[in-house]
């Protein structure tokens, strides 16, 4: 049986792994389920949430957590994959305690939770919150003051301004009330390395008000990159609540297509002013992309692939492609055309695929080398067809031609796959028969927890 750490802080937990007692990963923890109590007992651990391989979210009970350290969890028995829904009664960990602003009992001084500390029963399998990481005062810059992986926190001293200390949880009092305004650094901070796709796991599972103040917190480019894996609905109403300034900022952060997807599904008067607000090169890309059908190859195409003239040299291509903030599908190959390099173009000449450029010499010419042969795509094809095209071609991604041969854009496979799969698929993660139990076993269905 693995070793019981005495005490784990969560912000050591967040994202790390979900073994079964053979060895294999079961998945990845995303927050723990507590029970707040009556007075100043210390609220019960319930279990945990764990985001299994297909981004499904399950509830495994405490009473089948056999180790908790600050790399792994060990889970045993049998587990039911159902989704995991909150109750009204329960409280998220992570998304609901951390950055919450409470009173010391004995001064009455506000302080900020920066962590949580759990501990086992003794003898038992229960585990109870018995400890909080506060900071003194109000304020910000709590992510630089989020405790480092594998560091305990420690105790402070003083009564200074931003002062750091450890309580009991009895020694606090605030837990229970609604709290506006509440802040989102720690809770940033724990998830700091998650995808972008991962991130918007976490914020779609949180109540509406946690998911306006972490959007809140995020900057531009993260939030663009996180809007893009979230579901519509949750996309339009974190939208919806960013003033409308902020909002034409992240609109511009996002792909083109993305942002034309989002402004298409809110009110048209809502729509007209946030593309008056973004910078009109960008709002110009997206209405081009609104005024084709959604599902054609005008309507998935990005308006943003690698364009370059026929003088370029596969060296320049290299120079472009290795661009951190393309997506490997983008990234896959470049398209020469006749200037103007941006799209839409000039005369569209043919693509060379990455591949090309890695076995020719770097002074070489990407106009001798492209692929000339392989038909482009009309801008009002649609989706079958687009799909059976980079199949037959064995294509990640498809340049989309009008009718005098400019570039208008690229569809990529990604975006591909974001129509063909069903409408909800980012709520539900792959669709299919329910996954097995550990070990082989079927899961049980005691409820919608799986409790």
């Amino acid at each position: 049986m693995a070793v019981v750490t005495p005490r784990v802080f969560v912000s050591h937990l967040a994202g790390i792994a979900v073994f079964d007692p053979n060895g294999d990963q079961v998945g990845r923890l995303r927050d723990l389920v507590a029970l707040l109590r009556v007075g100043d007992r210390p609220p019960r651990v319930l279990g945990v949430v764990v985001e299994v391989i297909s981004r499904r979210r399950i509830f495994v009970p405490m009473t089948r957590v056999t180790g908790v350290e600050s790399g792994q969890i060990i889970i045993t028995g049998v587990v039911n994959m159902r989704r995991f829904e909150q109750r009204a009664s329960e409280t998220l960990v992570l998304g609901e305690l951390l950055d919450r602003r409470v009173r010391l009992v004995e001064t009455d001084e506000e302080v900020t939770v920066l962590d949580i500390g759990l501990t086992q029963l003794p003898a038992r399998r229960d585990w109870e919150i018995d400890k909080v990481f506060v900071r003194k005062g109000k304020g910000g810059g709590l992510r630089q003051k989020i405790l480092g992986r594998g560091a305990a926190p420690a105790q402070g001293g003083g009564g200074r301004r931003g002062e750091t200390l450890t309580v009991e949880w009895s020694a606090v009092t605030g837990f229970s009330l609604e709290e506006h305004g509440q802040g989102a650094e720690s809770l940033l901070a724990t998830f700091e390395q998650l995808r972008p796709a991962d991130l918007a796991g976490v914020l779609h599972h949180l109540s509406a008000k946690r998911r306006a103040e972490v959007a809140a917190a995020l900057d531009d480019d993260r939030l663009a990159d996180v809007l893009e894996e979230l579901p519509e609905d949750d996309q339009v109403e974190i939208i919806g609540k960013l003033q409308e300034e902020r909002a034409a900022d992240v609109l511009e952060a996002m792909d083109p297509d993305d942002a034309a997807d989002l402004l298409s599904e809110l009110p048209e008067e809502e729509k007209e002013r946030l593309l008056a607000l973004m910078r009109p090169e960008e709002a110009a890309d997206v209405r081009r992309l609104m005024s084709y059908e959604e599902r054609t190859a005008g309507g998935l195409m990005t308006t943003e692939p690698i364009v370059l003239r026929p003088d370029a040299t596969v060296a320049d291509a290299l120079a472009r492609v290795r661009d951190p903030d393309l997506s490997p599908a983008l990234a896959a190959q470049i398209y020469v055309c006749r200037p103007p390099d941006e799209t839409p173009t000039g005369k569209y000449l043919g693509l060379v695929h990455f591949q090309r450029l890695l076995r020719d010499p770097p002074f070489t010419l990407v106009s001798s080398i492209a692929d000339t042969d392989l038909p482009a795509l009309p801008p009002d094809t649609p989706l079958p067809e687009v799909t059976s095209y980079l199949a037959a071609y064995n294509m990640v991604a498809a340049p989309v031609v009008d009718e005098s041969g400019a570039l208008l854009g690229a569809v990529t496979v990604d975006d591909v796959l974001d129509h063909l799969l069903p409408d909800d698929w980012r709520e539900d993660g792959l669709h299919g028969p329910a996954t097995a139990g550990l070990n082989g076993e079927r899961p049980l269905g005691e409820s919608a927890h799986g409790r």
